[in-house]
């Protein structure tokens, strides 16, 4: 069992949102249709592998697509978004209605999360240093009795 594939130079893993780029050939002309969903399962090994990308087309209705890696009408993979997920296979995504089943959570790079740490926590200082000294910034309440 794969979790991962490499295609045309894209590394794709179960969870990513990505677009399929296909060509579709139609009398005598050629044309390229996007397909663009999540990935919901990888099979196989060697030549025989495959993977699954499903979304949801007008109505609510989800359309699966499955494809050989070695498939020559691909043209391009297009990675939109990376997913994080704790599963190899997302098949329970068919049960789920609307939203639910185009939600998974985006997987953060570790690199942004270190710029963007140090940036709040530099705002967070400059926030401090305006504060004047020795309020806390909480308010009394009227209805505290006086103590005697």
């Amino acid at each position: 069992m794969a979790n991962k594939i490499k295609l045309l130079g894209t590394a794709i893993n179960i969870g990513d949102i990505i677009g399929v780029y296909q060509k579709i050939k139609e009398a005598d002309k050629e044309r390229i249709q996007v397909f663009k969903g999540a990935v919901i399962a990888i099979k196989g090994k060697g030549e025989g592998k495959s993977f699954t990308v499903r979304r949801l087309a007008s109505g609510g209705i989800g359309v699966e697509r499955i494809w050989p890696v070695l498939c020559p009408s691909i043209t391009k993979i297009k990675i939109i978004r990376k997913g994080k997920v704790r599963r190899a296979k997302l098949y329970y995504l068919r049960e789920k209605v609307g939203r639910e089943a185009t939600r998974i959570k985006t997987k953060r790079e570790e690199l942004k999360a270190t710029k963007v740490s140090k940036v709040s926590k530099s705002k967070k200082k400059a926030k401090n240093a305006k504060k004047k000294p020795g309020k806390s910034g909480r308010k009394s309440s009227s209805k505290a009795s006086p103590k005697k």
